[in-house]
This record gives C-alpha cells, sequence and structure tokens, in this order.
C-alpha cells in the first residue's frame, strides 16, 4: 500500500518534470522518466520510512492506516522534487546565479521575522515530541506546574536529552532555514542559447514567509494537540464547582483518632504498575517482573478496579506524577494549575489552605519523617512537607551533610536505592526509639524513566535494562518490607505500598496495545480491618483515583472520619461511592480540569487557622455557616443523571455540608 501511494506520488512528479523540463514529450521518453522515477522515489523513501521514521513491517498493510500513507505520499513528494530538481542541475538544465538582494524595510522585515517564526514552530514541534516520548501523554496541568515549579535536583540527563533533543533540533532548522532566507542566489533556467530566472529573491523572500508561517502554525497546533493544552485552557476560562460542592475540610470533619494511636509507614514505588505482571494475573508481560510483590499482595488488601485480585486506581486528573500523588494522597485533592507564579514555589505558598495527613498526625503527636533519595526541591516536595507537619525532610541534601556520603556524591537523581533501603532502616528505628506513634514516608527513584538506574548488584535475567530494573526494585523493596514485618514495632503498625504514578518510559511501553488499562500497584499491609473479611464489594470493581487514599489511610489506622471523606477522597474500606464511581471517571475528569474558585481561594492562597488551634467563635462561625449553606451536589449533566438513576440507593455523604461537624 505504501507503494501505491508512492506510484501516485511519481506520477504526478513524472508529468510535472515532463511538461517543464522536456522538450520531446515520446511515450518512450515519458515512460523511462516514469520508471527512473518509480524506482528511485520509492526506495528512497521507504528506506526513510525505515530508518529514520522507525516503521516497522512495512510491507504489512494491517499494520498501517490511512494517515501512514497519507504521510508516505507526501514524504515521497517531497523526495521526488528533490531528485527531479537534482537531475535538473547535474544535466546543466538549472544553474545558480549570484544576485543583489532587496534592502527594502519590507524585504528585510522578512529576513528577519521568518527565521524567528520557524524558531517558535520547530521549538514547539520538537519539544512536544520530546515531552510526549520522555513522560508519556502528559496534562496540560502538569505541564505549567513542572514549568513553574523548583526543578533543583533534576536528574542531569533530562537536561542532556533535552539539549540533545528539542534545542539541538530546533537550531539546525533555524540556522538550516536562515541559510536560505539570507541566501544571495538565483536560479535560471538553461535552453540553448536562452536563460530565463525562475527563482529570484522575490520568490526566495515569498516561500520564506510562507514556510515560515506554516511551520509556525504547525507546530503550535502538533503542540496545542500534543500536550493536551485545552487542559491550560479549561483551567483558566472554565469554571468548575465541584471541588467545593464535594470538598469535606479536614477541619471541619469530626476526625477521632484510637486511644494507642498507630504507626504508619508509607513505600511509594517509582512508576511501579501492575502492567510489570505477568498476564495470567492481568499483567502485560509474558513473565512476571515482580514475583516477589505479587506473593507480598495475599497477605494486604489491594483495591482493584476489576474483579480480579490486582488493579488499581483510575487517571484522573492532576494525579499523574510523583508530587501530584503524593498530594492527592496527603490532602484529598488532585494538584491542579497554579493560580499565580509563585504557586508551589516556596514553603509559605505551598497549598497554605490544605489540611493533610501531616498536618493532622502531627496534632496527634506523631514523629514524622520523609525520605527520598533525589533533592527534595525537585518539584516542591521539601515544601510539602516542610510546610504540612514539620515533617524531617532526609534527601541527598540532608545525606551529604549528615555524613551519609560524601559532598559530592551523586548516584542518579541523588543517591541511589540501595543506600536508601539501608537508610530507611536506620530511620525507622529512630523513629521507633522515641516512644512517639511515627509516620515514615519514603519514595524510591530508581525504576525512574530513561530506563531505570540498574544497581551493580541487580542481576540481569532480561534483555531490556528496564525490566531488569524493575525486577530488582520489587526484591528490595519486600526484603524492607520483610524487615519492617520482623520488628517490634510491626503489630501496631500500618504500612501502604503504591506505585506513585504509572511509568513515562514510553520506549518500554511502546508495543503495549493501547487499549490495554496500564494502572498503579497498590497494597495496604496489616490494616486494623481484618484483611479476610473485607468483602469483595469494598475492594473489588473500585473506581477511584489517588485522592481516595487520604482517608483510606487513615481508616487502615484505626482513626473514625464521620462521612468517610476528606478532601474529595473516599475511605474506600467504608464501601461508600468516590466520585468516580458517583459522577463517571470522563465527567470528573472534565470538571477537574476547570477553574475551581473555591480551590484557589481556599488551597492555593488560603490561610485557614489549624482545627487544633479554633477558637469556639471560629467554630461558631464555621457552624453559621455551615447551617445557611446549600447541599446540593456539583451542577453537572453527570450528576443529574446520575441522581435520576439512583433513586433507590442511599445517598452518600459527598457534600461539605453533609460531613461537617465540630472537629475534635
Amino acid at each position: 500500500m505504501f507503494v501505491l501511494f508512492g506510484t501516485i506520488a511519481v506520477l504526478i512528479i513524472s508529468v510535472l518534470q515532463i511538461f517543464l523540463f522536456e522538450k520531446k514529450k515520446s511515450f518512450g521518453k515519458c515512460l523511462h522518466i516514469f520508471l527512473k522515477n518509480e524506482f528511485i522515489v520509492n526506495l528512497v523513501s521507504l528506506a526513510l520510512l525505515t530508518y529514520v521514521f522507525k516503521y516497522k513491517h512495512i510491507f504489512v498493510t494491517k499494520n498501517y492506516g490511512t494517515a501512514e500513507f497519507a504521510r508516505y505520499f507526501l514524504l515521497a513528494m517531497v523526495v521526488g522534487l528533490c531528485f527531479m530538481l537534482l537531475c535538473q542541475f547535474l544535466e546543466g538544465r538549472l544553474v545558480f546565479k549570484s544576485c543583489e538582494v532587496k534592502k527594502s524595510k519590507g524585504a528585510i522585515a522578512i529576513r528577519i521575522i521568518s527565521p524567528i517564526l520557524v524558531c517558535l514552530g520547530s521549538a514547539m514541534y520538537f519539544a512536544t515530541i520530546w515531552s510526549r516520548k520522555a513522560f508519556g501523554e502528559i496534562s496540560g496541568d502538569q505541564l505549567l506546574i513542572n514549568l513553574l515549579s523548583p526543578t533543583t535536583g533534576t536528574d542531569v540527563s533530562v537536561y542532556e536529552e533535552c539539549f540533545e533533543g528539542p534545542v539541538f533540533q530546533t537550531a539546525l532548522v533555524t540556522a538550516v532555514f536562515s541559510v536560505f532566507v539570507f541566501s544571495k542566489f538565483t536560479i535560471s533556467f538553461v535552453d540553448k542559447n536562452k536563460i530565463k530566472c525562475v527563482f529570484s529573491d522575490l520568490w526566495r523572500r515569498i516561500i520564506s514567509l510562507v514556510l515560515s508561517l506554516a511551520v509556525l502554525a504547525g507546530g503550535a497546533i502538533y503542540c496545542y494537540n500534543g500536550l493536551m493544552l485545552k487542559d491550560v485552557y479549561l483551567s483558566y476560562f472554565a469554571k468548575s464547582d465541584m471541588i467545593e460542592t464535594t470538598y469535606a475540610d479536614p477541619r471541619e470533619v469530626k476526625i477521632t483518632f484510637p486511644e494507642k494511636k498507630r504507626n504508619l509507614i508509607h513505600i511509594y514505588l517509582e512508576s511501579m504498575e501492575n502492567s510489570f505482571l505477568s498476564t495470567d494475573l492481568g499483567g502485560y508481560m509474558e513473565e512476571n517482573l515482580m514475583p516477589e510483590l505479587t506473593e507480598l499482595s495475599y497477605e494486604g488488601v489491594v483495591f482493584s478496579h476489576n474483579d480480579g485480585k490486582f488493579g488499581g486506581p483510575q487517571q484522573a486528573t492532576g494525579t499523574q506524577w510523583s508530587i501530584a500523588s503524593m498530594v492527592n494522597q496527603c490532602t484529598g485533592l488532585p494538584m491542579k494549575t497554579p493560580d499565580g507564579p509563585n504557586s508551589y514555589g516556596s514553603k509559605d505558598n505551598f497549598l497554605p489552605g490544605a489540611c493533610t495527613l501531616y498536618d493532622l498526625l502531627k496534632e496527634q503527636g506523631y514523629e514524622q519523617t520523609a525520605m527520598f533519595g533525589a533533592d527534595a526541591q525537585f518539584g516542591g516536595l521539601r515544601y510539602l512537607f516542610e510546610a504540612h507537619g514539620d515533617v524531617k525532610v532526609f534527601d541527598i541534601k540532608y545525606a551529604r551533610a549528615n555524613g551519609y556520603v560524601p559532598e559530592d556524591y551523586n548516584v542518579w537523581w541523588g543517591y541511589e536505592d540501595d543506600k536508601l533501603y539501608e537508610y530507611a532502616k536506620e530511620e525507622i528505628t529512630r523513629l521507633y526509639e522515641t516512644g512517639k506513634p511515627f509516620n515514615f514516608t519514603m519514595e524510591t527513584a530508581d525504576t525512574h524513566r530513561p530506563n531505570g538506574y540498574l544497581s551493580p548488584n541487580a542481576p540481569k535475567p532480561y534483555d531490556k535494562q528496564y525490566a531488569n530494573v524493575i525486577a530488582y526494585s520489587s526484591s528490595e523493596a519486600v526484603k524492607l518490607i520483610r524487615w519492617i514485618q520482623e520488628q517490634p514495632f510491626y503489630d501496631n503498625t500500618t504500612v501502604v505500598v503504591i506505585g506513585d504514578h504509572l511509568s513515562m518510559d514510553t520506549e518500554f511501553f511502546e508495543d503495549f496495545d493501547k487499549n490495554y488499562f496500564r494502572n498503579q500497584y497498590n497494597l495496604i499491609l496489616n490494616p486494623v480491618q481484618d484483611v479476610d473479611s473485607v468483602s469483595d464489594s469494598v475492594c473489588r470493581n473500585r473506581q477511584y483515583a489517588n485522592f481516595d487514599m487520604f482517608p483510606t489511610i487513615l481508616s487502615s489506622m484505626g482513626v473514625k472520619i464521620e462521612g468517610n471523606r476528606l478532601g474529595v477522597g473516599t475511605d474506600l474500606f467504608s464501601g461508600d461511592k468516590t466520585i468516580i464511581e458517583e459522577y463517571g471517571l470522563d465527567t470528573v475528569n472534565l470538571e477537574l480540569q476547570k477553574k475551581s474558585d473555591y480551590y484557589n481561594a481556599k488551597i492555593l492562597n488560603g490561610n485557614t487557622v489549624p482545627r487544633s488551634h479554633r477558637t469556639k467563635n471560629q467554630w461558631a462561625e464555621y457552624d453559621a455557616k455551615n447551617a445557611a449553606a446549600s447541599t446540593t451536589k456539583p451542577t453537572t449533566a453527570a450528576s443529574t443523571a446520575n441522581k435520576s438513576a439512583d433513586t433507590t440507593a442511599s445517598k452518600p455523604s459527598t457534600t461539605l455540608q453533609e460531613t461537617t461537624v465540630k472537629g475534635n
């Protein structure tokens, strides 16, 4: 099929060549030109398709669709035109001649503006390609938040890839185009003793302007679609009240901790997802890459989107990168587009209006540590933990400053996971020996893209490095957990293990079926709930997101939450509907993409008095406000449909007013 589309392009090129350059138009001459073009153009085009554009099995028609054939047609047209012109230059029919260029203000403006437009268009095009290849399909929210958040601590390979990719490619295209724009030549057609100019300085200016506008428009359209910039528009100009009307403020909800407070160990496994399981377990691998985590999962509770043992959360708006996942699971909220340039950029303005898991634990006297192998400055992680709960941050900076590693030590994102696990054991032991209830949060990093960091201690049973990294990470994570289970504090400790988000190593997943549902690994070990008695209706076929983990984690620690909701998250152990189960994933994602005045005013820019510091008058103000407030649901089409479709079901406690009582 590719050859057929190429033949159509060759036919067009051959007709142009015959009418423009050939005086003798005999059948034999025309046939000779067509066959020569057919062989050369298709051969070169197919080679480019295979070796440059990396198309596989190009002669198997069912592998490709109309879009790919159309692209090949355009490629064959370009190759054919270049071959035709090259032949005319070699045969002396076309010749270059030097000329004086026009120096009017308009001409100079075109020479200056057109390369700038090409630079901008190329930058958008190549940056989009690199971004999608490096990080997968990122949302507009994620793009803006990452651009406006601290980048200190980013692995140097990210900068290297960016420079070698879009920066270099944009510079190359702009340079080549500039050579064309500022050149001083014409092209003339030689016919016996007659010389006719067919390409003048005027044509160069016209072509330069048209091409630059086309590149700018094409780059902008590709960037808009490829980086889902429609989300950015929704974030600033379309409004939703979903967060306001479903938000249960932890400061206002009655939250009761058990008399004997339970320890929490929260382990974020970088990019760990159920795709790495074998197909018989619901994964995508021929061989299970994480058998240790698989075995461990049968000892705890897994919340699955299907009726099998292994499944995970939906990919909701504002949840699918590391800092967002942590924000979700400690606030019950999505991470949304910043309201201003400084949002998320310092300790004082990192979600100042949110009441987090760490704030609640601090009020209950918990000793808390968050541990990362990277620099916690990256993405504002340090600000999250220091601003909420005064959590001790043990990252690469702390390790250098306290003699754990040399001052110039830097492996992968800081220090590797082999060291992380050893430091985790020391820190957990220290926390236990304080005699206080403790919370220890950590995140691994070796499984981060690209290809992960393969420890010198790791076996290499697989051909792909990333597969070996995943397998080794699973094994080492379980070794740490088995150590935890042997400690004297374990009986009174809940362990939460979860992939922070889907892997962004696009190369590893390039051959995956697009319809396969990838989802994060999750497991809760040793909850207060009896693992064997948790019903299938509670942990199977659940439609939930990362932000539902906030109340679920507290519930697993024996904390009673009136209304079973915190933030917009629902305690999964309660069996109550999540907002995704209530309104549907598409509706929730669309509404969360939109601007929320409540989120901007109360969460991003708020400075609400902590619940433990409120006076009686302040509580009275809350009571008055809640008594006067409406109890309506978010004004979405889905909410109306769901209400009529579920009239017999018990009404879940989802609105702020329905869950509001005085705090402790």
